[in-house]
C-alpha cells in the first residue's frame, strides 16, 4: 500500500526542485541578481552597533552621528549634494548610501576603506565630519555604564577598543539590506511584478550598455570607472576620485560605481550631487558615458525600472540609547 503522505511529499519537493530551477534559470541569465536576507549576522553585536550608529555622542558637537548623513528614514543617505559637518562645514563630497553597502568591492567613492569595518572609523576621526579621534571616543564610551556592560556581553572584556566600535558599526550596516524590490520578484519568476513601460525600460538599460557598470546584486559598487568617457564631466567638486588613493595620474576621475538599489531615494546623483533628478541623470550618463542622447519617452522608460529597484527598507524600533554618567563629558558644539 502506498504511504499516501509520503507520496504527496516527494510530489511536492519533486516540484519544488523543479521551480527552483526554472528560477536559477532566470536569476542566472540576467545581468542583475536579486538581493537576499542578511546572513550570518552576530545579533548581540549588530545590536550595539545600532546604538552606535544612532548616537551622537561620538561626535564632538554631541550632534552627529552615522545617521546624520547616512539617514535610514531617507534611503541610507542625506539627500543634500554635499554633507554638513562640524561647525557647519561644507562636506567635500556626496554621502552614498549606506544601503547594501555590504556588497561594494570597497567603501567612499575614492574606495580608501578597504571594507565596512575600516570605513566606520573615518567620519569620527574626520575633522569637517564628526570631528572627534578615537581616543577620545573610547575614552568616552567608558564613561557610560550601559555601554561598557554591552562591550562586555558582546566582546567579553572590560576593555573598549576603537576596533570594537567599527566592527559593531560594520555588523549593524551589514543588516542593512533591501531585498523584495519588484525588480527582484520578476528576476524570481514573478512576470507581473513590472509593467511594460518598466520592462521596456530594462531592456533598454541592457540594450544601451548600462549594464556593464551597472550589474551583479547592488546593480553597481563593484568596480570602479571613470567619471566622462565620451567627454569630460564639467564639475566645481575637487574629488579627482582613486588618483587620491593611488596617486596614479591614470585613476584620475576613477569612481566606484554607485549601485543603483533605491535609487529612486538617493538624490542628488553623482560623486558631486550634479544631477538632482534620475531623468537629468540617466540624461548625463547616456551622453557622457554611452554617447547616447536618449529622447525624453527613452528616459521615461529607463527610470521606470530604476524605480522597481526600490526594495524593502530596514525596519525596526529606535534604539535607545544607554545615558550619559557624571563623568561622561559634555559635547563641545561650537568649539
Amino acid at each position: 500500500m502506498i504511504n499516501t503522505n509520503k507520496y504527496l511529499a516527494l510530489i511536492y519537493r519533486s516540484a519544488l526542485i523543479s521551480l527552483m530551477s526554472v528560477c536559477s534559470v532566470v536569476y542566472a541569465k540576467e545581468p542583475i541578481q536579486a538581493i537576499q536576507a542578511a546572513k550570518n549576522i552576530n545579533i548581540a553585536k549588530a545590536e550595539l552597533g545600532k546604538k552606535l550608529y544612532f548616537d551622537p555622542r561620538l561626535s564632538k558637537s554631541g550632534f552627529i552621528s552615522c545617521n546624520s548623513c547616512h539617514n535610514l528614514s531617507m534611503g541610507g543617505t542625506d539627500n543634500l549634494k554635499t554633507s554638513i559637518g562640524h561647525k557647519w562645514q561644507q562636506g567635500p563630497i556626496n554621502a552614498p548610501t549606506v544601503l547594501n553597502s555590504s556588497y561594494n568591492i570597497a567603501q567612499f567613492w575614492d574606495g580608501r576603506a578597504k571594507d565596512l569595518n575600516e570605513q566606520a572609523g573615518g567620519p569620527i576621526a574626520n575633522p569637517g565630519e564628526m570631528a572627534f579621534t578615537h581616543t577620545l571616543v573610547v575614552e568616552l564610551l567608558k564613561t557610560i555604564p550601559g555601554y561598557v556592560k554591552e562591550f562586555q556581553q558582546v566582546y567579553g572584556s572590560d576593555k573598549i577598543h576603537i576596533e570594537q566600535v567599527t566592527q559593531a558599526i560594520a555588523e549593524f550596516e551589514k543588516t542593512l539590506v533591501t531585498p523584495h524590490s519588484r525588480f527582484d520578484k520578476w528576476l524570481l519568476g514573478d512576470k507581473n511584478a513590472i509593467n511594460k513601460q518598466e520592462l521596456a525600460g530594462y531592456h533598454l538599460f541592457k540594450k544601451s550598455g548600462c549594464v556593464a557598470c551597472h550589474n551583479g546584486v547592488a546593480v553597481g559598487g563593484n568596480s570602479f570607472q571613470k567619471m566622462g568617457v565620451i567627454a569630460p564631466y564639467k564639475t566645481t567638486s575637487k574629488a579627482q576620485g582613486r588618483v587620491a588613493v593611488t596617486g596614479k595620474e591614470v585613476d584620475r576621475m576613477y569612481f566606484k560605481v554607485p549601485t543603483l538599489r533605491n535609487i529612486e531615494m538617493t538624490y542628488p546623483y553623482f560623486h558631486d550631487g550634479g544631477a538632482q533628478t534620475l531623468e537629468e541623470a540617466v540624461d548625463i550618463m547616456g551622453k557622457l558615458q554611452l554617447g547616447i542622447h536618449f529622447n525624453k519617452e527613452d528616459k521615461a522608460k529607463i527610470v521606470a525600472f530604476l524605480k522597481t529597484l526600490t526594495g524593502e527598507q530596514p525596519h525596526f524600533a529606535l534604539p535607545l540609547l544607554p545615558p550619559s554618567s557624571s563623568h561622561t563629558p559634555a559635547p563641545k558644539p561650537f568649539e
